[in-house]
């Protein structure tokens, strides 16, 4: 009988704690963006161009960016470094750098508490290289 008591108190102590386990993983922020690849189409060599990735947390806990790396040195990311609440907005601002006339592929690494810990966003288009017209001096 003791044994029998003793095999329901742990049954039981298990489940409240399996419970437990499974209430705080729903606790999760989470991303929703606008987009997650920009296309910046053809832009003029030397120039910079930005764009703003604009995220909504869907999840049901505060959203913390840890990092926002590119993976070039061509490219420069801010973002928003305070915590986003559930239902509110945050913004991931890229700027690249257009100084090689050739088409790009950039990808830009979010690292965060969400339930998806890493994202990937990209930026794409071509640098279409500078011309230059004479100025007719001889």
């Amino acid at each position: 009988m003791k044994r029998l008591i003793l095999l329901c108190a742990v049954v039981m102590g298990f489940a409240l704690t399996s419970g437990t386990a499974s209430a705080q993983d729903n606790e999760k922020a989470e991303f929703k963006f606008n987009e997650e690849k920009h296309d910046f189409g053809k832009i003029p060599q030397g120039t910079p161009v930005t764009t703003e990735f604009v995220f909504t947390n869907v999840g049901t806990a505060p959203l913390i960016l840890a990092e926002v790396r590119p993976t070039c040195g061509c490219t420069i990311a801010d973002y928003t470094k305070t915590p986003v609440k559930p239902g509110e907005k945050g913004v991931i601002k890229i700027t690249y750098n257009a100084a090689a006339a050739m088409p790009f592929n950039k990808t830009i690494v979010v690292k965060s508490n969400a339930k998806t810990p890493e994202k990937y966003l990209n930026i794409v288009g071509e640098v279409i290289a500078k011309t230059t017209t004479g100025t007719g001096t001889n």
